[in-house]
């Protein structure tokens, strides 16, 4: 019997150690690790089932990988003509830097780092994570338990052995007439009011620009 309580009691250690159950066979990383933390972002800035702009799990899950080939492209992907501070508004190799810089109403709405430098998210972030979990939670897996499984591997993989998947918007070259860099650099919500300006082009439907109640822009070429 004694036994038996130090399993479970070194099973619970293990588990909040490792990360936070969501529901079966879903586990999401802490949120002060570098893998959990990207997770949050990727659930964060995309549509669940029953929110405005959804469309599908299939381009939740296609958005899921579009923003973090954004932020991969802007440590990795600088094309000719650019510089990565240009981009990013960062010079860095970390894309824990690419997510906060800002602060708090900066690159990537509510993750930023305090004063401490470790990194951070508002607390809405927060909350809308714990009632997706709650959704997840309740009954067999669905939907949301599998998107949020999604986010982490994706997570997961990325700090193993980086990018996994492939980057739909690499071979663009031309839109509306305009020569372009290939690649998104930047996305936003999918409203027409909404645009980083600078050298940005907004990706069309067209060409698949619009994921996940998001919009992408890739950058002119020079």
């Amino acid at each position: 019997m004694k036994t038996s309580w130090l399993i479970i009691a070194i099973a619970m250690v293990t588990l909040l150690i490792c990360g936070e159950r969501v529901s079966a066979g879903v586990v999401l990383r802490g949120a002060e690790t570098k893998s959990g933390y990207v997770a949050r972002l990727l659930i964060n800035e995309v549509p669940f089932p029953g929110e405005r702009g959804w469309v599908s799990e299939a381009d939740s899950k296609a958005a899921m990988l579009a923003i973090l080939w954004v932020c991969h492209g802007r440590i990795h992907e600088i094309p000719s003509g650019y510089r990565q501070s240009q981009i990013a508004a960062v010079s860095t190799t970390d894309i824990i830097d690419v997510i906060t810089v800002g602060g708090e109403k900066g690159q990537c709405d509510g993750f930023y780092r305090d004063k401490a430098g470790q990194f951070r998210a508002v607390s809405r972030i927060h909350k809308r994570i714990d009632y997706l979990s709650k959704i997840a939670n309740d009954g067999k897996p669905g939907k949301f338990a599998r998107l949020m499984e999604y986010a982490q591997g994706l997570a997961d993989a990325y700090f193993k052995g980086g990018m996994s998947g492939a980057d739909r918007f690499a071979g663009l070259t031309r839109i509306q007439g305009k020569s372009v860099t290939g690649r998104a650099y930047s996305w936003m919500t999918d409203k027409d009011c909404y645009s980083p300006g600078g050298n940005f082009v907004r990706i069309p439907n067209d060409d698949s620009g619009s994921l996940g109640g998001n919009r992408f822009f890739t950058l002119r070429k020079k």
